[in-house]
């Protein structure tokens, strides 16, 4: 068959050409932009549902309907591919997620822009396991590394500038301009791959013979998964007849989905790689990171909005520090990954990375960009360590007609780990908040006469502004009011990076199940 035939990578010894580097890049870039595209809504949102005239609630389905269709079309990349020939295939998805991108920026009402983005999703995604499909299959082991470092990037470094470009793009241009941006790295990536990639011919007999029942149980099992996890605080969880109605729909969906996937010789994704030690222990390690790398970024810009009070681009400016760092560590950590076992590397970036997690967890009111930025920089320099490695372990040993298989998995795993993770934490901040508000008011007691005597002295400060006592002792009981609210949301948020934290140190356990792993190229493995 053709398509195997161009999935077979290249020999060791092979050199490099221009054409195949500009393939690989474009595909990585490809990736980049639909992993900016999950989040990059996340700092324009009280604009877009002004515009909109739409409830917050409303505008959580904005990034829900992305996610829900990404997720879909993730493992479904692999038949596609084989249909259609990989740069047909992704020359088509890219020009269709810019004309769905645009359809986006120019929405008209919450329910156009919810079906624009669940569009802009489904051709997104197809995009990031591709980038990673094209450095396993074009590039030779010796340069893989290479590629692989940069594939991290894309997958480290689009969560952390989501939120800081969405913001800066929107105080500066409005909101529709955080769509309308795709345009430069889609035109870029179009034109990358119709010089970079070889035409390979249509084989449609493929999509007639493909396994559309397995799919149609992936399809209801995933997304409804998604919609579970990303609306289900919202709604209360499972006091919500809506919540318990996906819950079982992503339950009957995914089991449906695993049982055809493993009776049939010739599933659309292969699910027998779970069964590889390294590759299951890579993908539960992915989903892991996904929590980290998703729950870091939905926890940090929230706090720094709600309790600092700083604009959107003061939160790129903190932000920022976790992604320019990886820029500089990187090319570092490719090089000793042919070196240095990869679970000590992946070891030492989880320790990193979860330390850092942490060290965010003994924030105070007045913490800001001078205190967070140590943390970040510390998060920015474990991260390269673990997404590299993690790489090499789920890519380690897959023959090369599993590679699509393999890089549709392990990427959509990591993308559900970031939905469970967000969801988890959501749901921790507001349980969280109410715990420390409780108890932060039966400290903060009418009877106490610490409470009595800092009252006294705000009705006295307020009246001596020349506000009438009654509402001088109102607007002090107020502020009292207010303090402890935020004091409890501080201690929420807080709880939520101990978490994150524990949870990523924790997963240096079963990291130690995998095989001993280097990145082919160094010493004893080819050339440079």
């Amino acid at each position: 068959m053709s398509s195997t035939q161009t999935m077979a990578p290249p020999a060791n010894n092979v050199r490099v050409d221009a054409r195949t580097w500009i393939a690989v890049a474009a595909g990585l870039l490809g990736a980049f932009m639909a992993v900016l595209d999950i989040q990059i809504t996340n700092s324009s949102l009280r604009d877009i549902l002004g515009t909109l005239s739409a409830t917050q609630e409303e505008g959580s389905w904005i990034s829900t309907a992305y996610l829900c269709a990404e997720i879909v079309v993730i493992p479904m990349t692999a038949l596609f591919v084989r249909a259609f020939g990989q740069r047909r295939y992704l020359m088509i998805t890219t020009a269709l997620f810019l004309v769905f991108s645009t359809l986006c920026g120019a929405a008209w009402s919450l329910s156009s822009m919810i079906v624009f983005r669940m569009l802009q999703g489904f051709t997104g995604g197809a995009l990031i396991p591709m980038a990673m499909t094209l450095v396993m299959t074009r590039l030779p082991p010796a340069k893989r590394a290479v590629g692989m470092a940069m594939f991290g990037l894309t997958a480290t470094l689009a969560p952390a500038m989501g939120p800081t470009l969405g913001g800066y793009l929107t105080e500066l241009y409005g909101w529709p301009s955080i769509f309308y941006l795709n345009w430069v790295p889609g035109v870029l990536l179009i034109a990358g791959m119709f010089w970079g990639i070889d035409k390979e011919p249509l084989n449609l007999k493929m999509l007639a013979k493909a396994d559309w029942l397995g799919i149609a149980f992936m399809a209801v099992g995933l997304a409804s998964l998604t919609i579970f996890l990303e609306e289900g605080n919202s709604k209360d969880w499972f006091e919500s007849s809506f919540i318990i109605t996906f819950a079982a729909l992503a339950l009957v969906g995914i089991l449906g989905w695993v049982v055809i996937g493993f009776s049939r010789a010739d599933p659309f994704v292969n699910l027998r790689l779970y069964g590889t030690r390294n590759f299951m222990v890579a993908t539960i390690l992915s989903a892991v990171i996904g929590m980290g790398l998703y729950g870091s970024s939905y926890l940090l810009p929230l706090y720094l909005g709600q309790i600092a009070g700083y604009s959107p681009m003061q939160i790129g400016e903190v932000i920022a520090w976790m992604g320019l760092p990886q820029l500089f560590v990187m090319p570092f950590v490719a090089r000793l990954s042919q070196k240095i076992d990869n679970r000590i590397m992946c070891m030492f970036g989880l320790g990193l990375f979860g330390v850092s997690c942490l060290m965010n967890a003994y924030m105070d009111a007045s913490t800001g960009y001078d205190q967070l930025m140590v943390t970040q920089i510390i998060r920015a320099i474990g991260q390269p360590f673990v997404m590299l490695t993690l790489s090499n372990f789920a890519m380690n040993g897959v023959q090369p007609k599993d590679m699509p298989s393999a890089s549709s998995l392990f990427n959509m795993t990591r993308n559900l780990g970031g939905s469970i993770g967000i969801a988890m934490l959501a749901t921790s901040l507001t349980n969280r908040e109410h715990f420390h508000s409780a108890r932060l008011g039966e400290a903060v007691s009418m009877f106490s006469s610490a409470t009595q005597a800092r009252l006294d002295q705000l009705t006295q400060a307020f009246i001596a502004r020349g506000i009438d006592p009654a509402t001088a002792a109102n607007q002090a009981l107020e502020a009292v009011d207010r303090i402890v609210r935020r004091e409890s949301y501080v201690m929420a948020y807080n709880d939520g990076f101990f978490i994150v934290g524990v949870i990523l140190i924790a997963a240096i356990v079963p990291l130690w199940f995998a095989d001993k792993v280097k990145s082919p190229g160094g010493a004893g493995g080819g050339g440079h």
